[in-house]
């Protein structure tokens, strides 16, 4: 059978029954404003911005209400003001009284700092990925949520993506009959500037976390913890990943091949071998996006369009929000989609590969 599908598909959240959170943005760099923008277009509230220095949160406010005004969106604020709040310094973002949710978006090495000083301030935190830059951090930041009830998710956006969701259930009916193997590249070209964070051990640079974590994070989605790890790599001048393979392994026979670059720009795809048919993911395969799925005989089976994921513009991070939201709405503390053990085991296996291709990072 041959046909197309769109919508949400069984494990996507929707996370908007109810009244939204009021969220706050630890960090104003680029990936940031993406989110807030998402958010926003989704329907969300963006409540407060915070930065080390004043005069960029306050650009990123500006900036996002202009962006706000141009597309007709209300934000819902709840500050008395007619646009989020800007915050010197990251102390005074958490402690903010109107906040109930904190989005930390600063780079890699600030990860677990900053999750811990918005779970000690009584906030739920959604942890961009990688979310901490070692198993050991993930598993501080996971034990601090778990003592005070609050949700600890990381922001693996691709987890909670349409097209995740459909590839789920073509997995779980058995349509690809046993599933034997997972391919899958994330390579850009992306600055080479030594001082870029990209290049900067100290601030957990390197392909593998930045880039590489979005291959592993998809391989654990689909076929679990690996029994073993091998990886080769070749690294930058200031000594991080600027190449890296990583083969897991499975007591069953099970592979999946895993590459990440950051000098090079790749297709981005990703194909599931199952022994009846194969899935497709068009590129790029961990945005939004569309997925094939072909029999055996090269027969068309189905058509999925992942590309719709709310209003125009939107880029997909607001099913991460949803989810938190949901979460926090039904007084959960843990994602079918991407529980906090399932957030370690990713770490983990990160670590395993940084030790067999000799990655450190300064402290470690």
């Amino acid at each position: 059978m041959t046909g197309a599908q769109t919508g949400t598909g069984t494990g996507a959240s929707t996370g908007t029954d109810g009244p939204r959170l009021r969220w706050a943005i630890l960090g104003a760099g680029g990936i940031s404003r993406r989110f807030a923008r998402d958010l926003l277009l989704d329907g969300g509230r963006v409540q407060a911005v915070g930065s080390r220095d004043l005069a960029t949160a306050q650009r990123f406010v500006a900036e996002l209400v202009a962006e706000q005004e141009a597309d007709g969106l209300d934000n819902g604020l709840d500050n008395g003001l007619d646009a989020p709040t800007a915050h010197a310094g990251y102390e005074a973002l958490v402690a903010d009284p109107h906040v109930d949710a904190v989005y930390v978006g600063t780079p890699h090495s600030f990860h677990h700092e900053h999750a811990l000083l918005a779970l000690r301030a009584g906030k739920h935190v959604l942890v961009e990925k990688p979310f901490t830059i070692s198993a050991a951090q993930a598993r501080a930041v996971v034990a601090e949520a778990e003592a005070r009830g609050l949700v600890a998710l990381e922001a693996m956006w691709t987890r909670f993506l349409p097209h995740m969701a459909r590839l789920r259930e073509l997995v779980a009916d058995g349509t690809l009959g046993e599933v034997t193997t997972v391919i899958a590249d994330h390579s850009q070209r992306l600055p080479d500037d030594p001082a870029h964070r990209l290049q900067d051990p100290a601030l957990g640079g390197g392909a593998l976390l930045d880039l590489g974590v979005y291959p592993v994070s998809f391989a654990h989605d689909l076929l679990g913890v690996p029994e073993t790890i091998d990886a080769r790599s070749t690294p930058t001048p200031t000594g991080v990943d600027r190449q890296t393979s990583v083969l897991l392994g499975y007591a069953d026979g099970r592979q999946a091949v895993l590459h990440t670059a950051l000098d090079v720009a790749g297709r981005n795809d990703a194909v599931v071998l199952g022994t009846r048919a194969r899935v497709e993911l068009a590129p790029t395969w961990y945005n939004p996006t569309t997925l094939r799925v072909v029999a055996s005989d090269g027969t068309l089976l189905e058509e999925y369009d992942g590309l719709a994921t709310g209003r125009a513009g939107g880029r997909g991070m607001q099913h991460q929000a949803r989810e938190l939201e949901r979460l926090v709405r039904e007084g959960s503390t843990a994602s079918p989609l991407l529980p906090p053990e399932a957030t370690v085991a990713v770490m983990e296996t990160l670590d395993e590969v940084r030790r067999l291709i000799g990655l450190a990072y300064p402290g470690e």
